[in-house]
């Protein structure tokens, strides 16, 4: 596919479809260019074992469609959270989970898992980012050859969440011990929620974005609008040019040459939860044109 950026979703992966074959092929019935999977239900810790998947296969399909596996990328679970220490079995199942999901991805061939920092729970902010940098330094220690890289996603701040801004992730950033092996996922509804004014101000907040992290760092865009003013906090993503983002802000970012090598995932909701909007979502953000596709 000779296109000018990686425009993609997130898709499933389970039985009913063959595994990663269903995720190959819904991703090209989307005409898409990438994709993003969960390597099982991300509420649960239950995972087959990666001789299940049918990666060969995968692999296949993938190359046979022009499909470049480099910019494949995985999401972790929900259930990890690297933040909080207060219950000790959960930063330690968290720091396990991920090293097993590291090594499955080596396996798949997929070399970039975005995760959720995680919430605070009952600990001081610093604390609790302390030990996301403590958790991914003890899974690389472990996996010291692993090529797999971690993007931390940018969230909304709803809760205890961390990670809500440049400077939090800066500063975990900053006590990696494998820098290169961190990065960042930029999540358009999270941060317009969160109080980055993605739709008036882009160019402000790449331009704190670099000064403080560089766009070295960026991994991943999740694309999504958000049902919520600006601020709120709230993380309800909205299908493109439905949401308080807007159109023309998101077709921006999927268009801007900075981005061109970046894999860009739709996370938008399913229409009254039964049609995919993958398909039509891409095929107007291509064309850069808004089309009024669901009758929201």
């Amino acid at each position: 596919m000779n296109k000018k950026f990686y425009l993609g979703s997130h898709v499933s992966m389970n039985a009913k479809n063959d595994y990663l074959i269903g995720s190959a092929k819904e991703t090209i019935s989307n005409n898409a260019n990438t994709l993003m999977f969960f390597t099982g239900a991300p509420q649960n810790m239950i995972r087959k074992s990666v001789e299940e998947l049918n990666v060969s296969e995968f692999q296949k399909i993938l190359q046979e469609n022009d499909i470049d596996i480099k910019k494949v990328i995985c999401h972790g679970p929900y259930i990890m959270n690297l933040a909080n220490t207060i219950k000790q079995e959960t930063f330690q199942f968290s720091v396990r989970f991920l090293k097993e999901e590291l090594q499955r991805l080596e396996l798949i061939g997929v070399h970039t898992v975005i995760i959720h920092p995680g919430s605070a729970v009952g600990l001081d902010r610093t604390a609790a980012l302390e030990n996301i940098a403590k958790g991914i330094n003890l899974v690389y220690e472990e996996l010291p050859n692993s090529p797999v890289k971690i993007a931390l996603e940018t969230m909304s701040g709803k809760g205890n969440e961390v990670c809500i801004n440049f400077t939090e992730i800066k500063f975990v950033l900053d006590r990696i011990k494998r820098k290169e092996m961190l990065g960042v996922c930029f999540d358009t509804c999270h941060m317009h929620d969160s109080g980055y004014d993605i739709k008036n101000n882009f160019e402000e907040v790449m331009d704190e974005f670099n000064k403080l992290i560089g766009l070295e760092k960026l991994f991943a865009i999740h694309l999504n609008d958000s049902k919520n003013p600006i601020n709120s906090h709230k993380d309800r993503h909205q299908n493109i040019g439905y949401g308080y983002i807007g159109f023309k802000a998101l077709a921006n970012i999927v268009h801007d040459i900075r981005f061109k090598e970046i894999p860009i995932i739709l996370e938008t909701p399913w229409i009254n939860e039964k049609v995919s909007p993958y398909k039509a979502e891409i095929e107007m953000l291509e064309k850069n044109e808004f089309k009024d596709n669901f009758n929201i």
